[in-house]
């Protein structure tokens, strides 16, 4: 079993293009309704997590996280 995961992890507001880098390597989505989907492919646990600090230390306000079990 892959320790390795999908997860969409989604933030109030839409990213400054200068913290696009910040996130490369996943896919960034402006939704709609003002939020921003971040789409994490194949990662592991420590991946999530620096993702997770790099969204604290930018200051955005976490939505949610959700695990993608398909």
């Amino acid at each position: 079993m892959s320790a390795n995961a999908c997860y969409h992890v989604v933030v109030n507001g839409r990213l400054d293009e200068r913290w696009l880098g910040w996130f490369e390597g996943h896919t960034v989505d402006y939704l709609d309704n003002g939020t921003t989907l971040i789409v994490l492919t194949d990662v592991d646990q420590p991946g999530l997590f620096g993702v997770l600090n790099r969204i604290r230390d930018l200051g955005l306000e976490l939505i949610s996280v959700q695990k993608d079990n398909s």
